[in-house]
């Protein structure tokens, strides 16, 4: 059975002056475009202008929010799958990638949850540990298999490309093995019933 490709967001959360997100989301977005049963999408939230403060519930957004919001709401609804690049902040994961979460709900609901880390010694486990309770309270289903870069900036090359490749290509293998296997499966149970989410 031919089945239509996954639309696979990458998303950058580091929007800090001199941030080494976009290197390893560049080198992740490159393995997920060699799958044919993904087409890749990276938002990088540092071109995402969306204010810090949030509407009263029921009330409309500001009109700046309003324009960012017109470009990034329909790319996350659009996508089927989404991997999260994160660093750790204090034990934890960026404020800006917190609000762009905070200013989406239904977005989320009932489809899996990747995670690419990178940091110091802890490679940036602590901030998926915590994302992953974030996302379980909007209906995401997070995979287990993550990718973490420990030392993150000893591990490129100036290019961009990991110095050692054979052990991050294989955990981005199975990151996406079960991410797409978890987003064949949400889409087809909601083609089938919508979530009640």
């Amino acid at each position: 059975m031919t089945r239509q490709p996954l639309q696979l967001a990458v998303i950058i959360g580091s929007v800090r002056q001199g941030r080494f997100g976009p290197t390893v989301a560049n080198w992740f977005a490159g393995q997920a475009d060699e799958r044919d049963d993904l087409t890749v999408d990276v938002i990088d939230l540092a071109t995402v202008a969306l204010p810090m403060t949030l509407p009263a519930f029921g009330a409309p957004p500001v009109p700046e929010a309003v324009l960012a919001l017109r470009n990034l709401t329909p790319r996350l609804s659009a996508a089927d799958a989404f991997v999260v690049v994160t660093p750790e902040y204090n034990h934890s994961f960026p404020a800006a990638l917190k609000n762009v979460i905070d200013w989406h709900h239904q977005q989320w609901h009932a489809k899996p949850v990747g995670f690419v880390s990178y940091g110091g010694i802890s490679g940036g486990l602590r901030a998926v540990e915590a994302l992953r309770l974030v996302f379980a309270e909007l209906h995401a289903v997070t995979v287990r298999e993550t990718v973490s870069f420990h030392d993150a900036w000893r591990q490129f090359d100036a290019d961009g490309s990991p110095l050692s490749p054979d052990g991050c290509n294989r955990a981005a293998d199975s990151l996406l093995d079960q991410l797409t296997w978890w987003a064949h499966a949400l889409r087809d149970a909601k083609a089938t019933a919508p979530y009640l989410g």
